[in-house]
């Protein structure tokens, strides 16, 4: 090392020396009892650095865990060691060959190349050989045919826009045309059909297209805009964002009509999402939210609405004298609609969500190991009930729920309770299990009653392409364009809940509402639109519900 290297790592060592803070010295009593007292403070106050500590590792892993970490939240391994002997005598049980309906369970599909549906077009190209090809080597005579070898291939063509021509012919009465001077020559010409937008470019399906893209396949209007250039024609995306408010418009009685049905259903979920929406005012976004309500099997339909901001005006104005079930998280904007009123009138009754409780002792299980595990184990084996009764009526569920469900809610409330007066209020933990506690009522709600649901995961994964499409179209114009895009996306989803290409049913829907009288919607109705188009359903399973 060189003389110059060595005095600047002199000078650098003085320097840290000097700006290093010093710790003040501790004068060390004498005294036993005082002693005792400083090494009691001490330990404290260590304790309440540590706790320090962990909050704040909890507050900086939770959106890391969002950012990087995995979304679903599953089981860990070390859970299944605090239900060994449960477990164990489960194993030892022999499996079922037939499940609650008689009918027996299929084995899982092994991996390879899956048959081509049917139903597909098909073009059938013919590789023959040459005429040199077909003469016998030995004898030089022509191999007869004695059969064929067939192959399949996938293949795609791009989507492409075309032009349609309205021609109209005009007629006039030749007779009548000598009397023009008197009453007029006698013309007339064919009507022309009404149209989703009255002298409107586009027609249904190229409509049907656009929502689909956006509302279904998440593509916003720009890149749209490039696709159709590449097929021949581009269209800016101000004039397809008109086309999406004009759609909108005409099919917004459809969706009201399915949200009067919703709200006859014996429970509707609900749940929202964050919309940044454009503020020209204040030349950046703000928050808008989104709202889903989820019809119940009799009425299955999925309905969106938007609201500029989170207050409980929302869900007051949807439900308005609804007297069901509502399914939800513990937001405080659905508080109100549950207390009773003083005229007597019926209020909703509250169904919580496990899910959402399972989540917070997920989220703390890097600061409480040992109960995060312990709780979120216990909570799997209330899921355990609901898989064996799937497939099951609602009264043997409810039967089965009183019999295996009821006592093990006891023995977690009960855990809980003896656990809490061991963790601090403010720890993750602790809100983990206030949020329980507090909420317990309409956590236990599904035990009474076989058609509810143990957590609201159908509504929010009617959600989950919201934000995927958040991604890619970051934000709504305006208050005006969330309502348009709730609006459309009430049909798209509701598509998507019952299977159906949303394409084939917009651009049926487009085609044929405008000349629909308002009483006789129903036949746009997307499950009854399917026992009518049975051919026309997407090749994709239908989103869960229960």
């Amino acid at each position: 090392m060189c003389l110059t290297t060595r005095l600047l790592r002199a000078i650098i060592l003085a320097l840290m020396d000097e700006t290093r803070p010093t710790v003040p010295a501790v004068a060390i009593p004498d005294d036993v009892e005082a002693l005792q007292q400083l090494v009691r403070e001490l330990h404290e106050a260590l304790h309440r650095k540590q706790r320090e500590n962990e909050q704040l590792q909890h507050r900086l892993q939770q959106p890391l865990k969002a950012r990087f970490g995995p979304r679903a939240d599953r089981l860990d391994p070390h859970q299944l060691v605090l239900f060994a002997t449960e477990i164990i005598e489960k194993a030892s049980e022999p499996a079922p060959a037939e499940d609650a309906q008689g009918k027996s369970r299929s084995k899982r599909n092994g991996h390879g190349r899956r048959k081509l549906p049917a139903d597909l077009p098909r073009k059938q190209v013919v590789r023959d050989l040459s005429e040199e090809e077909k003469r016998c080597p030995c004898c030089g005579n022509v191999r007869v045919q004695i059969g064929q070898e067939t192959s399949e291939q996938l293949e795609f063509e791009p989507a492409k826009l075309y032009v349609i021509e309205h021609i109209r012919p005009t007629y006039v009465c030749r007779q009548c045309e000598e009397k023009a001077a008197e009453s007029g020559p006698q013309i007339t010409t064919a009507s022309k059909p009404l149209q989703p937008i009255e002298k409107g470019l586009a027609g249904p399906g190229l409509l049907a297209q656009v929502i689909t893209s956006k509302f279904g396949d998440h593509l916003p209007l720009y890149r749209q805009e490039d696709i159709f250039g590449r097929s021949g024609h581009s269209i800016p995306r101000s004039t397809t964002c008109g086309w999406m408010a004009s759609c909108a418009a005409l099919v917004r009685p459809l969706v009201e009509w399915m949200k009067a049905l919703v709200l006859q259903s014996k429970v509707i979920g609900t749940d929202d999402t964050p919309v940044p929406v454009l503020d020209p005012k204040r030349g950046k976004t703000r928050t808008g939210r989104l709202w889903a309500y989820l019809g119940d099997r009799d009425y299955p339909y999925t309905v969106f609405d938007y609201t500029p901001t989170r207050s409980r005006d929302g869900p007051t104005n949807f439900f308005g004298a609804y007297a069901g079930y509502i399914q939800a998280d513990a937001y405080g904007g659905y508080d109100h609609l549950f207390k009773p009123k003083g005229d007597g009138t019926p209020v909703p009754t509250e169904v919580g969500c496990w899910a959402h409780a399972r989540r917070k002792f997920v989220d703390s299980q890097d600061v409480d190991p040992l109960r995060a595990h312990t709780a979120v184990a216990m909570i799997r084996l209330l899921y355990d009930v609901e898989n064996e009764a799937r497939g099951m009526d609602s009264e043997a569920r409810l039967a089965l729920r009183r019999e295996k469900s009821v006592p093990r809610l006891e023995q977690i409330k009960a855990w809980f309770e003896a656990q809490k007066v061991e963790v601090l209020p403010k720890s993750p933990m602790g809100q983990a299990m206030d949020y329980c506690l507090f909420n317990w009522a309409a956590l236990l709600r599904y035990t009474s009653d076989g058609d509810l649901s143990i957590d609201n995961n159908a509504t929010e994964n009617a959600l989950r392409p919201i934000a995927l499409g958040r991604r890619n179209w970051l934000f709504a114009g305006s208050d005006a364009g969330g309502r348009t895009g709730a609006t459309l996306m009430s049909l798209v989803g509701s598509c998507k809940r019952h299977g159906l290409d949303p394409f084939a049913y917009l651009r049926d829907v487009l085609t044929r509402l405008p000349a629909t009288p308002t009483n006789d919607l129903d036949q746009f109705l997307p499950d009854r639109w399917k026992a009518q188009h049975p051919g026309l359903s997407a090749r994709v399973t239908p989103a869960p519900t229960d």
